[in-house]
């Protein structure tokens, strides 16, 4: 892996820390990936982490979850509901309604950096991957794209080769990985699909840091992002090994 002249500096990347799905706060009314809590970090001068998922009918929208329940008062997966649908479901907290990707970069206008991670459902679809990068075609503000998934990122590497992409990594020991054969697990975990992926940097769960291969990443130059960060303590943990630190519940010093 190697930069391209273009992308070598990617010191704004790691300028300030990362708010994890906006500066939320669910007392407050500042629910998680919303306006409110965008506007937060942006006040704050953090940057944005948040996720995108696709509508039935096409659409990337600001959302975490495959299933809409856990934060919204409806039910249902964000794949089989169209944006009308979601956009009538109100926040079970605050006042906020879901986000498209484009109206998300309406609010931001290039005020903070934005590190977006693009959802999976293992199933080989790269729609809501080209949907992003249709719509961050015309953005203009510091922005970056992750997944889990390497085979989207090599997807945004095909297709938009001057974006700047990362892999959000761990040692892909959760359930979350189970559904993917044995080899495929193994690849992703030593990151052996980076020929394909091009990543620029990679976003790494704090816990399981230090890493072999993560190590060896930074040593080539490549910014390491750290996730999820809960306090000061965790926080100087973190970047005995990362670049920043991805926080939330806590604001860092």
């Amino acid at each position: 892996m190697r930069f391209t002249p273009q992308l070598r500096d990617l010191a704004w990347l790691v300028r300030q820390p990362i708010a994890h799905r906006g500066l939320h706060n669910e007392k407050q009314g500042l629910v998680e990936n919303c306006e409110s809590s965008f506007a937060a970090a942006i006040d704050h001068g953090f940057s944005i982490e948040t996720d995108i998922q696709l509508t039935q009918d096409g659409e990337a929208v600001v959302f975490h979850d495959d299933d809409v329940a856990r934060v919204l008062d409806g039910q249902g997966k964000v794949k089989d509901l169209s944006l009308r649908q979601l956009k009538a479901m109100k926040y079970k907290q605050g006042k906020d309604r879901i986000q498209t990707l484009g109206e998300l970069l309406e609010q931001v206008d290039g005020q903070s950096t934005l590190v977006i991670e693009i959802k999976s459902l293992w199933d080989d679809d790269t729609t809501l991957t080209d949907r992003a990068v249709k719509v961050l075609s015309q953005y203009h503000g510091p922005f970056a794209l992750m997944s889990f998934d390497p085979d989207l990122i090599a997807r945004v590497a095909a297709t938009a080769d001057h974006m700047v992409r990362g892999i959000t990594a761990d040692r892909v020991i959760d359930a979350y990985y189970n559904p993917l054969p044995v080899a495929k697990r193994v690849a992703m975990r030593e990151m052996w699909h980076t020929p394909e992926s091009r990543p620029h940097f990679v976003s790494f769960d704090f816990h399981q840091l230090p890493f072999a291969p993560i190590t060896e990443i930074k040593a080539a130059g490549h910014p390491i992002l750290s996730w999820t960060i809960e306090n000061e303590a965790d926080a100087a943990q973190a970047r005995r090994y990362a670049d920043q630190i991805t926080f939330e519940n806590f604001i860092p010093a």
